[in-house]
């Protein structure tokens, strides 16, 4: 692979790495702590909404953006020829 195919791929995987975490940061931090007085007032399955995304949403989250991290990887790496098939 070239340089400039490379610097290209490289700079879409940290977009997707910026992209990705900072959902995870907003979910996490902001909506598990910042927010979590107004989320309060949201009931979840019996439990506070702010109280479930401190306790148990971010950590979902957090795998569900795994999965779309694979998703997008893969979508990328056979972008640029750099897949393993």
């Amino acid at each position: 692979m070239n340089n400039n195919k490379m610097q290209a791929y490289w700079k879409n995987n940290i977009k997707y790495l910026l992209i990705l975490l900072s959902i995870w940061f907003v979910c996490s931090y902001g909506f598990g702590i910042l927010l979590a007085d107004q989320l309060n007032q949201i009931k979840m399955g019996g439990f506070k909404l702010g109280f479930w995304f401190a306790q148990q949403g971010s950590i979902y989250i957090f795998v569900v953006l795994i999965f779309i991290y694979v998703w997008l990887m893969n979508r990328l790496d056979k972008k640029y020829e750099v897949d393993e098939e």
